[in-house]
């Protein structure tokens, strides 16, 4: 029998056997039911049905071999396999918006979306002002803003979660460069009614006497606060241990407990009548600091660019401010 045999210039000119290229649409799917945790919630929000959500990521888990999420009754949760997956569609869909955007800016189309982090206590004080001004301009860009401690804030820079951090007494890390810093003495606050209400200057003891509502121990703010008490060897009595500073700042209100943050945040409760701001005489709360900040090697899209614009200008107005 005659065997047919191929000759080393052959095997060389046969194209090896590729792999499909992995389509965009199951990365989406998956990427939106990772960011909400329902594949009903993905469905509505990219305009499919459940179903297609379902197949196009039984269609990513036989690729890969593994499986993504664990359906359980409160939604889909992200396997360590998902976890890993998930870390690099965010991550790439960022990238594609800011491809989008820096093809817009090209065009002179002023339009696209820019992603904030930062504390809750800015949010009835001074984003409002600054996204009003800034959507004024621009009114073709989309503004996500989002709410946590300074730990879940930085994490959001890093991971490319957001475009603009804004944190309070932040640490300072190599991969986060600062645009601008605001430096203003942490203030005790109280309701109206409050036995120190009257006062303008206390000491921290003084302020000890009362229950207080402070953040968790993930934001620089407790941590600021906890310092203070441990260098003057205080004991604390902690009424209230909150993820929230608005609901920090209402207790005060109320009497119930004293809170702390630093003025500006709370200048149209105390011009209402519905807080009292008093300084504290302790060192340690004049380097409290509110810091805007952003990845130091990610390259920012048009939009991101115009908004830190803003937050700097708005920063620099207000009195005591640092440019890093």
């Amino acid at each position: 029998m005659r065997r047919h045999l191929v000759s080393a210039p052959q095997l060389l000119e046969r194209p090896p056997r590729r792999r499909p290229a992995m389509e965009l649409t199951p990365l989406r799917y998956f990427h939106e039911t990772a960011r909400t945790g329902s594949i009903r919630r993905a469905a509505e929000n990219l305009h499919v049905t459940p179903s297609s959500i379902s197949r196009m990521i039984a269609v990513l888990e036989q690729d890969f071999g593994a499986p993504l999420f664990e359906r359980t009754r409160t939604g889909m949760r992200l396997t360590a396999a998902g976890q890993v997956l998930s870390r690099q569609t965010q991550r790439m869909f960022r990238d594609l918006d800011r491809v989008r955007s820096a093809i817009d800016d090209l065009r002179g189309i002023r339009r696209g979306q820019v992603t904030v982090y930062g504390p809750e206590g800015l949010v009835a004080e001074f984003l409002p002002r600054v996204l009003s001004e800034f959507q004024a301009k621009y009114p073709a860009i989309a503004c996500q803003v989002y709410f946590g401690s300074t730990d879940r804030i930085v994490e959001a820079v890093v991971d490319d979660e957001t475009d603009i951090g804004i944190t309070f007494n932040g640490p300072h890390r190599p991969d986060l460069a600062t645009i601008a810093e605001f430096v203003e003495p942490l203030k005790c606050l109280v309701g109206p009614g409050h036995p120190l209400a009257n006062e303008t200057d206390v000491s921290l003891q003084d302020v000890l006497a009362f229950p207080l509502a402070l953040p968790e121990t993930s934001f620089g703010m407790r941590r600021m606060i906890d310092e203070a008490i441990a260098r003057e060897k205080l004991t604390p009595r902690i009424s209230i241990n909150t993820n929230s500073l608005e609901f920090a700042k209402r207790m005060a209100m109320t009497g119930t407990a004293v809170a702390f943050m630093p003025g500006f945040m709370v200048e149209d409760d105390v011009a209402a009548g519905k807080l009292r701001s008093i300084n504290v005489n302790t060192p340690v709360f004049l380097d409290s600091r509110v810091t805007v900040c952003i990845h130091r090697d990610r390259e920012l899209s048009f939009a991101a660019r115009e908004f830190l614009q803003f937050l700097k200008s708005r920063f620099h107005s207000m009195s005591a401010p640092k440019c890093g």
